[in-house]
């Protein structure tokens, strides 16, 4: 079982003067989901080389119990710090594809050349595609098996305009993503509260909603992998 994982190369938060990235917690968790299933995992980003991590995903408030065997753990550091270039990489060869969260794909994720290619080959070829809290902006512009919409009609869910609006940065964010996901035809559905867990799978696209749906998206993406 080999999973790609494709993080953020973006770190800022438009022309605020603050940093961004991936969002700590919403890698750590599936990534220990699915290495602990036994996964052969690869990481890659649009630049390559170490992503930029959310400062505040490293707070102490945000800390999780995965993030903390993250910091313990001196092989995923190494690897996470040599990520692949995503310009490299084939769906060829991998099972499944999943994208962590952070505000950093809206920027450098959603209209990516590389990114959307993969994508599409990974559908093209019936394999499962997940992404969890901003992340799946990159599903934005991806195209289905017959060349449409790939979210059209789709049942998905992503960081809702409530959070966004939660955190502050409605007015920040190059687009709220539950406005743009049902723009691009999705049946956006969420958890009634802010920040729960929630994730959905429709077929072989799994979403989640916020930090704490990226365990459970995880887990769905690896079910889906086994019934499949």
């Amino acid at each position: 079982m080999k999973i790609l994982m494709v993080l953020t190369s973006h770190d800022s938060m438009g022309d605020t003067g603050h940093k961004t990235g991936f969002w700590l917690e919403e890698f750590a968790a599936p990534y220990y989901v699915f290495k602990d299933a036994g996964a052969d995992i690869t990481l890659a980003s649009p630049k390559g080389g170490q992503p930029p991590v959310d400062p505040n995903s490293t707070q102490p408030d945000a800390l999780t119990e995965a993030t903390r065997r993250f910091e313990a753990d001196e092989d995923a550091k190494f690897q996470l710090a040599n990520t692949h270039t995503l310009a490299d990489l084939e769906a060829d060869g991998f099972d499944a594809i999943f994208y962590p969260g952070g505000h950093g794909p809206l920027w450098d994720l959603t209209d990516n050349a590389d990114s959307l290619r993969l994508i599409n080959a990974f559908v093209a070829a019936d394999k499962p595609v997940g992404a969890v809290c901003h992340a799946p902006t990159v599903l934005l512009k991806a195209s289905s098996k017959q060349g449409g919409a790939l979210l059209a009609g789709r049942r998905a869910t992503g960081f809702s305009n409530s959070e966004e609006q939660a955190v502050g940065l409605t007015d920040v964010v190059p687009h709220l993503l539950e406005d743009a996901m049902q723009e691009a035809g999705a049946l956006y559905t969420r958890s009634t509260e802010d920040f729960a867990p929630y994730q959905v799978r429709d077929g072989l696209l799994i979403t989640g909603q916020n930090p704490a749906s990226s365990a459970p998206a995880a887990q769905l993406l690896l079910e889906t992998l086994a019934s499949d």
